[in-house]
């Protein structure tokens, strides 16, 4: 018997934290302002999760490494 309460707690506690996230979540879209412009990487496209639970990824183009040659001195100093 103590365990179902144990198990129904659990229960209830992550149906409590799912619907919190739940509305935050839409609490925060509500207080987007019409006049927000979105960001340039957000603009070039997003690769898509692979499955429902997952999260789209921004394919934001990243400047050049400033220490790549750097590196390529210290890996040819290690023979990677």
């Amino acid at each position: 018997m103590g365990s179902y309460m144990i198990y129904a707690g659990l229960a209830v506690g992550v149906a409590a934290l799912a619907a919190g996230m739940f509305y935050a979540t839409n609490a925060q879209q509500e207080k987007i302002p019409s006049t927000v412009q979105a960001a340039p990487a957000t603009l070039e496209g997003t690769i898509p999760p692979p499955d429902s639970l997952g999260v789209a990824i921004n394919r934001e183009k990243w400047n050049s490494d400033p220490f790549a040659d750097e590196a390529a001195e210290v890996k040819a100093k290690l023979g990677v």
